[in-house]
């Protein structure tokens, strides 16, 4: 079994925030959505080898602040990731809590709680 897709909720409108996030500042791939599904609104991207992130419209809202996905890079990687972060204004949190395992934590333009992990 493999992991297919994460979805994350976000509010109505959330499109242009959702591309210069995921987009623009964690370096995702958008994938088109199919056509089926784009009357939905939301956003769909590219994760590592075949994985996907969808960002799914929530309507109302409430972020996921403790549940949240995890997404692995190597360690210069999640360096480089945590400086473009800070250098948008937004919050990067480290945790060092596991021994042995470089990590820290952040927020989508929601709320929603996001996990960048060192792979080991």
């Amino acid at each position: 079994m493999e992991l297919d897709h994460v979805q994350l909720a976000a509010p109505p409108g959330c499109e242009p925030e959702a591309r210069r996030f995921f987009g623009d500042l964690l370096g995702l791939e958008e994938l088109e959505k199919p056509e089926s599904l784009r009357a939905r609104g939301g956003a769909w991207f590219a994760v590592g080898d075949g994985g996907q992130l969808h960002i799914g419209i929530e309507d109302p809202f409430a972020p996921a602040r403790k549940a949240h996905p995890a997404f692995r890079l190597s360690a210069e990687e999640l360096e480089d990731l945590a400086k473009r972060l800070e250098a948008a204004g937004e919050r990067v949190e480290w945790d060092d809590s596991l021994p042995g395992v470089r990590r820290f934590y952040t927020a989508d333009p929601w709320g929603n709680r996001l996990e960048l992990v060192a792979a080991n």
